[in-house]
């Protein structure tokens, strides 16, 4: 991808400033191009995750949103953990609170707690273990089958993992803003413009579980994916098919292009933009590093929580 001289000026200082301070950027598939390219590691909620807890660096810039950067700040208590732009929320992880588990757990005080990696510390702090879209039907599939299963806070993934793994659980009724517009008519006219795609679909879109019914009914033909970012990285590139519509933010269009140059990739809705996401600039990310703006902190008592339920998703090894 070409860039204008000044960008490239600017990516240089950043690659230099990197250097200078032993930093690491970390950034997530949803990002703008730009800032996927001057990263040292680009991935989905869990390959961050992991790569967080591997990185040798005394700053992590983390080029993502907010509970991304207090997650790599959890499992990196000694680090200097940095977020470029201090909006870059979660319209997921605000739709629960702390005290929001506190109550649902006191209604059902023998069940376990699942919490996806879209969440604040303090929710995390209350979970049992996490999950992301990743390995959440792996790590259920884990769990004794004599609990019950509070599953927070997308509604969506919830109801693709009970469906898969068959267990009976309680989902709390949470959206991504931006994947829930992602509806079953948008998925069907799309296809109808495009009946020789392979579809690809993350599994927190508001069609993933009706993907997934109509998918195994045949209605939606043989060539369908519900995988999380990494996955339909991993897939497309792996995959012998051509062109592929793609149902999640617009970002994963980049990385998918960079590792598939040779293939066509269609977004499903060319408007499914995460306004948090995009939050993160070049710009903003060269003045982090040179400022050391805006430093994460998590409480100790929160974290030392947060990090068991953290620790036993990432011994799920998918």
């Amino acid at each position: 991808m070409g860039y204008a001289p000044e960008t490239l000026e600017m990516m240089e200082e950043i690659r230099r400033l990197k250097r200078e301070k032993r930093a690491v950027i970390l950034a997530h598939n949803y990002q703008v191009p730009e800032v996927q390219d001057v990263a040292d590691f680009v991935g989905d909620s869990l390959g961050l995750s992991r790569k967080a807890r591997e990185v040798d660096a005394d700053i992590i810039v983390f080029c993502g949103v907010h509970f991304m950067a207090e997650t790599a700040k959890i499992l990196n208590p000694e680090k200097k953990v940095l977020l470029p732009d201090l909006e870059a929320g979660c319209s997921l992880a605000d739709s629960i609170t702390a005290e929001d588990v506190r109550r649902w757990k006191a209604e059902h005080p023998d069940a376990l707690v699942v919490g996806y990696i879209n969440t604040t510390a303090e929710v995390k702090a209350e979970c049992d273990v996490c999950v992301t879209s990743s390995n959440a039907v792996e790590v259920v599939q884990r769990l004794p089958e004599d609990r019950e299963i509070l599953f927070l806070p997308d509604m969506f993934l919830g109801a693709f993992v009970a469906r898969k793994t068959g267990r009976k659980i309680h989902i709390w009724p949470g959206e991504c803003h931006v994947h829930a517009r992602l509806g079953f008519r948008t998925i069907r006219q799309a296809q109808a413009a495009h009946p020789e795609a392979t579809l690809l679909v993350h599994p927190e879109c508001g069609c993933s579980t009706s993907c997934m019914y109509f998918a195994e009914e045949g209605s939606l033909g043989a060539r369908v994916q519900i995988l999380s970012t990494g996955g339909m990285i991993r897939y497309a590139s792996e995959s012998p098919d051509r062109t592929f519509l793609v149902a999640t933010e617009v970002g994963i269009l980049h990385p998918l292009r960079k590792h598939a140059p040779d293939k066509t990739f269609i977004p499903v809705d060319a408007e499914a933009i995460c306004p948090y996401m995009k939050t993160i600039t070049l710009e903003k990310v060269l003045r982090s590093l040179t400022d050391e703006v805006y430093e994460i902190h998590v409480d100790p008592e929160v974290r030392e929580r947060a990090l068991q339920a953290i620790e036993r998703m990432l011994e799920v090894n998918v």
